[in-house]
């Protein structure tokens, strides 16, 4: 026996899809979704294939188990809703610890310390890969177009030779703290990391490896809606104009 329709009609309504939005995924007509739920018509294989894939089902489950039943075969039992909150919960969400503005100093003494961490506030992003992640509050506009009061979520860094050129990082550092900037690796004093904003109104500056205490490369930037910062024209000039001083000013530093 096939519980293909029933299943098919089943897991059309759990997606709260209609006959004819279902029938523009498989690519069919909508006429046909309703013979196959019906159960006028048996599916064709490329169609089955295409469902199976939409809803991660094998072809046996779809056409031999009864998908809205609490008993059904395989897998432990179980509709198939059921068996998808129970597969989420078997995967292991990452938890990102929140360090607020607030919270900032106290971070500076407790950031090694489990017990200080686990205080702190968590959140989860199931779009992160796999790793150990931060978020953290920026205050001010150094980081300009990145709006004050912005997050930003960074994965942790355990190699100083990791850390990428030109790329953005929040550094925890003994004398500035935490700050959100780009490094600029200087290769001929290995000692020190070239903090640059991307403000150009604020000048670069340095700090010596041995002070950092730890360093977050910016996955994420998560801002308020409509917070964006807008440049005028002129404003726009006098940064390109102070940028290329900077960078010119860097060079000669490095070279």
């Amino acid at each position: 026996m096939s519980y293909a329709g029933k299943n098919l009609r089943y897991l059309r309504k759990l997606r709260g899809w209609t006959q004819e939005e279902f029938a523009n995924k498989l690519n069919i007509k909508r006429s046909l979704v309703g013979a196959y739920e019906e159960e006028r018509a048996e599916p064709r294989l490329e169609v089955l294939e295409v469902i199976c894939g939409l809803f991660k089902l094998s072809l046996d489950e779809l056409l031999l188990e009864d998908l809205t039943a609490s008993g059904g075969k395989g897998n432990g039992g179980g509709s198939y809703l059921d068996k998808r909150r129970q597969m989420k919960m078997s995967v292991e969400v990452q938890q990102i610890h929140f360090v607020p503005v607030k919270a900032a100093a106290g971070y500076l003494a407790g950031y090694a310390d489990p017990e200080f961490v686990d205080e702190l506030n968590t959140f989860t992003l199931p779009m992160l890969a796999p790793g150990q992640y931060r978020a953290f509050e920026i205050i001010g506009d150094s980081m300009l177009p990145t709006p004050s009061g912005s997050v930003i979520v960074g994965e942790k860094v355990t190699e100083m030779e990791d850390v990428k050129s030109s790329n953005t990082y929040i550094v925890i550092s003994k004398g500035e703290g935490i700050v959100y900037k780009r490094i600029m690796r200087n290769t001929k004093a290995k000692n020190k990391l070239t903090l640059v904003s991307d403000n150009p109104i604020y000048e670069p500056y340095n700090v010596n490896t041995e002070d950092v205490l730890e360093v977050w490369k910016a996955q994420m930037i998560i801002t308020k809606a409509n917070t964006q910062q807008l440049w005028d024209v002129n404003q726009l000039a006098g940064l390109v104009n102070n940028l290329q001083e900077q960078v010119s000013n860097l060079k000669k530093k490095i070279s």
